[in-house]
């Protein structure tokens, strides 16, 4: 991810404007680095270190969604829904 990319996703997430760390920037952050492996994966079935760096990223965001959810459900809502994580 190069740094034009990770601005805007950090001036889209962000909940005030010093903000780069919110749970919102991070599952952003992660989301989108879960999409570029998935892409790499899907080229690369048996790239197995690889598939693990996958699924601890998947977890670390499975993570900071389930405390958002617990903290604050209006904003857990609208996160998933500008991300697309539910269906």
């Amino acid at each position: 991810m190069n740094k034009e990319k990770k601005t805007d996703i950090i001036n889209k997430f962000k909940t005030h404007e010093q903000d780069t760390g919110s749970t919102e920037v991070q599952v952003a952050m992660l989301t989108e680095r879960i999409n570029q492996l998935t892409g790499h994966m899907m080229a690369n079935r048996h790239d197995y270190h690889t598939q693990r760096g996958l699924l601890k990223l998947v977890g670390q965001r499975r993570r900071l969604l389930a405390y958002l959810s617990k903290e604050d459900v209006g904003r857990y809502n609208r996160l998933i829904k500008e991300l697309g994580l539910r269906k």
